[in-house]
């Protein structure tokens, strides 16, 4: 189940959202919808990195009950990201959403020798979404 916390009051679909989870784990996760204001003080706060991001992922360790973990979306970058990329915005929230799940489940792009981006590739072509963000920042 996915617990969501729409402070954008952004348009969520969240059986899609569900569906996507459902693919890669069956424990609760909650996201988090903001904006760039707020996600730049998360990440500044927790990555020292004082500039808005995309998506933040927050894992929780294996606690029985527990969720697997908090992903927040950035909803500006969504709507930024889907008028540069010609998609939609739930196609973008779907995008961002798979990205930080795959984090929360332990992948990492930044050290890993492709797997992450293997995985994503295969949820997108499962549900035929395009081009991730890792495949982005390739070309």
């Amino acid at each position: 189940m996915i617990y969501l916390d729409n402070r954008a009051d952004f348009s969520v679909d969240i059986d899609f959202l569900e569906n996507l989870a459902r693919h890669l784990t069956h424990k609760d996760i909650e996201l988090i919808l903001t904006n760039d204001e707020e996600i730049k003080a998360i990440n500044n706060e927790y990555r020292n990195v004082n500039r808005p991001t995309d998506v933040i992922s927050f894992p929780f360790e294996e606690t029985p009950g527990a969720i697997l973990g908090i992903i927040v979306i950035s909803v500006d970058k969504i709507l930024e990201a889907a008028q540069k990329f010609g998609h939609s915005p739930k196609e973008e929230l779907a995008l961002l959403f798979i990205h930080g799940l795959l984090h929360i489940l332990g992948y990492d792009h930044e050290k890993d020798n492709g797997e992450m981006r293997e995985k994503e590739k295969e949820i997108i072509d499962k549900f035929g979404l395009p081009k991730s963000l890792i495949i982005r920042n390739e070309d």
